[in-house]
């Protein structure tokens, strides 16, 4: 009896199996059930993005130019100053020691000078003197009236007066050069004078100071910069300076507009425009032989004033590369690569699409037409193309695009595609596994009911 029970049992259930099976034959292959959007002409814009930080235009760090210690100091971090504004004093007792000592070497040598002119004056007096002398002797010589002692001696003291006359002029040329030596030596006493005096270079703000009144400072030599005392920086011209990636640097060119917003400065976008493109890539500290990415410097010069900026705040920056006015478009989720064979005219070769799997009571059989299909025929090759999948009859078709500039969600398509055509756009598994001349039907896309 017992036995006869699951007998029973076991028959329902190959005939409900089997009722199930040939419902589902009869009932066929309802289609894959994708997502579908028409082919609109919409507006795009192609953009770069990028990180960096926020710069001032322009940026001076003020260095000590003399040793000695800060006796004065007259601003603080973040403070605003003025151009000529008082910034700070290094100690001037040696500075002003070297201008009063060079100063006196100056006097002394102008007074050499002086005394050097009135000796020459002297020498060319006795000179005309003894001209004087030596001609009355020539004169009484002829007549016989003098020795020719007398006359000899007069000729020696004129080349005599003649020789000296020579050392004075050459004195004087050397009393001016000297001159000139103890006037530039004051000039750069004068100069370094100024040195431990700072003043504001221009209108600005204080972003860095680090000294504090009393410490010595040291001077730059080839091996040390030196101590950096302050820095002011010129914040009424801010420019944002990113890094793009070496794939993008060949989109972005001089003038090119874009949008910047800053991390400390949430729900603010400023505007600006490319002002600056680096031509070497930029170098990573210590990255030894480590494979890093490869970026290069843009900079974007802001549009206007930003009042509460700082220099170093971190940015992010959209640079508009190229814009299309109502171009025929897809949505970049609905493009897709197959593998397509060509002839050997360059015409497409319809391959069989393997077989789906069905209900069936056993273990699934590999199909043998999907091992064939991959074997190509002499003069046959295969290539990956991009495209789309269109709904034609009911029927998923794909179709070869050629795409333009990338929008934020939609691509620019230039050939293959016209307005009004229905592509497949989703969910990612249908569009991934279509294969041509698939059956399809559509639902409304996320988010539209």
């Amino acid at each position: 009896m017992f036995r006869r029970k699951w007998l029973l049992v076991v028959i329902a259930l190959l005939i409900v199996g089997g009722g199930a099976s040939a419902y589902f034959a009869r009932r066929g292959d309802p289609g894959v059930l994708v997502t579908a959007e028409g082919i609109q002409k919409r507006d795009l814009e192609a953009l770069v993005s990028a990180s960096g930080k926020i710069e001032p235009k322009k940026t001076v760090n003020i260095s000590a130019q003399s040793m000695g210690r800060v006796t004065r100091l007259g601003v603080k971090e973040g403070d605003h100053v003025k151009q000529g504004q008082f910034l700070l004093q290094i100690d001037p007792v040696n500075a002003e020691a070297s201008v009063r000592r060079d100063e006196a070497a100056v006097m002394g040598a102008q007074t050499g000078l002086e005394q050097s002119k009135a000796s020459l004056q002297s020498s060319r007096a006795a000179l005309d003197s003894s001209r004087q002398s030596l001609k009355r002797q020539q004169e009484l010589s002829a007549a016989g009236l003098t020795t020719r002692e007398s006359l000899e001696k007069a000729q020696t003291d004129v080349e005599m007066r003649e020789s000296d006359l020579k050392a004075r002029e050459q004195e004087i040329k050397n009393r001016d050069t000297q001159l000139n030596q103890q006037r530039a030596g004051l000039a750069s006493s004068r100069h370094t004078l100024t040195q431990v005096r700072f003043e504001a270079p221009f209108d600005g703000i204080v972003t860095r100071r680090n000294i504090e009144e009393g410490e010595n400072v040291m001077v730059g030599t080839m091996n040390n910069a030196g101590t950096v005392l302050l820095t002011v920086a010129d914040m009424s011209v801010i420019e944002a300076e990113v890094e793009v990636d070496e794939t993008d640097i060949p989109l972005v060119q001089m003038g090119q507009k874009a949008k910047v917003t800053i991390d400390a400065i949430p729900d603010k976008e400023f505007t600006g425009t490319v002002t600056e493109i680096g031509n070497s890539p930029i170098q990573a500290a210590g990255a030894g032989t480590t494979r890093t990415a490869t970026n290069f410097k843009v900079v974007i010069t802001i549009d206007g004033q930003i009042p509460d900026v700082r220099p170093g705040f971190t940015c992010t920056a959209e640079i508009t590369t190229a814009t299309r006015q109502q171009a025929v478009s897809v949505p970049i989720q609905s493009l897709t690569v197959r593998e397509l064979v060509y002839d050997a005219q360059g015409n497409v070769v319809t391959e069989p699409r393997p077989p789906k799997a069905r209900f069936q009571f056993g273990p699934a059989a590999a199909p043998a037409a999907a091992a064939a299909s991959r074997e190509l025929k002499p003069g046959q090759k295969r290539e990956e193309v991009e495209g789309v999948f269109l709904i034609r009859d009911k029927k998923a078709t794909f179709v070869k695009v050629k795409l333009g500039i990338a929008g934020e969600r939609y691509l620019e398509v230039l050939g293959g595609l016209k307005e009004g055509d229905q592509v497949i756009t989703g969910p990612f598994d249908s569009v991934r596994t279509l294969y041509e001349g698939d059956l399809v039907r559509t639902s409304p896309a996320p988010g539209t009911r």
